[in-house]
């Protein structure tokens, strides 16, 4: 298993509950992962989050409202189980072979597929049931979005969630942000910019291999933030009793 720097952190578990994302936040359907049939087994929720990370996702709307009223957060996916890590990992190790014509059956190109494992584990964290190493969106603290108008429309933000590649950066296009006002690239780099800082000004932090991925209180969270301890470890259970209203700003 490829570890990151951010699994040394420790994991001191609040226990705080999962609980269902308000719908008034917009969420692309059908669920992409689900259309793919990954196992979501027992009626697994895929769109809730931890508390205090549904409470920030709700304040970074707000903020998003204010810098551009035309604007709105797209969820693509939020809370996934061990069982949906696994499958989409292994869904995205096939598909990669596929593409390049690797035979992922064929023991002779081990060499290959383990390339393969080892480009697309910059992007899927491995499925581990170690305690001390959960996968970021197992933990109910992580989320993937993008920008979408008002109408649902997402915006192009230079590069489809998920992409396996440097263009998935956050900052990919920040080399074209001095070039001819308003050009494609610069306007991809200005909407990768606008969703880190609303992201940000909640307390999310960002993956530095994905523009989509935010978390708060994971063991990335608690790396890039530099805070003594992550404080969500791997969560199972589902509570759908809690409910929201928007939140005062605080500044």
């Amino acid at each position: 298993m490829r570890l990151r720097p951010w699994n040394k952190k420790r994991i001191s578990e609040c226990h705080e509950s999962l609980t269902s994302i308000p719908e008034f936040i917009f969420r692309v359907t059908p669920h992409p992962y689900v259309s793919l049939g990954a196992p979501y087994l027992n009626g697994e929720d895929p769109w809730v989050l931890r508390e205090s990370v549904v409470s920030r996702l709700i304040e970074a709307q707000q903020y998003l409202s204010e810098k551009n009223p035309h604007l709105q957060l797209a969820l693509f996916d939020a809370w996934r189980p061990i069982s949906v890590q696994k499958f989409m990992f292994d869904y995205t190790v096939q598909e990669t072979c596929k593409s390049r014509g690797i035979d992922i059956k064929n023991h002779s190109v081990n060499s290959d597929i383990t390339e393969v494992i080892d480009e697309i584990s910059r992007f899927w964290a491995q499925p581990s049931l170690n305690p001390s190493t959960p996968p970021p969106h197992s933990t109910g603290a992580a989320i993937d979005l993008t920008l979408a108008d008002l109408n649902g429309n997402t915006l192009d933000l230079g590069g489809e969630i998920d992409c396996i590649g440097d263009i998935s950066k956050p900052d990919f296009y920040e080399k074209y942000s001095f070039c001819k006002t308003e050009s494609k690239h610069q306007v991809f780099h200005k909407r990768r910019s606008l969703l880190r800082s609303v992201m940000n000004q909640a307390g999310f932090v960002q993956h530095p291999n994905e523009w989509w991925h935010f978390s708060y209180g994971d063991q990335l969270w608690c790396w890039i933030s530099r805070q003594n301890d992550a404080i969500y470890g791997a969560a199972f259970e589902v509570s759908k009793e809690s409910t929201f209203s928007l939140p005062s700003l605080v500044t």
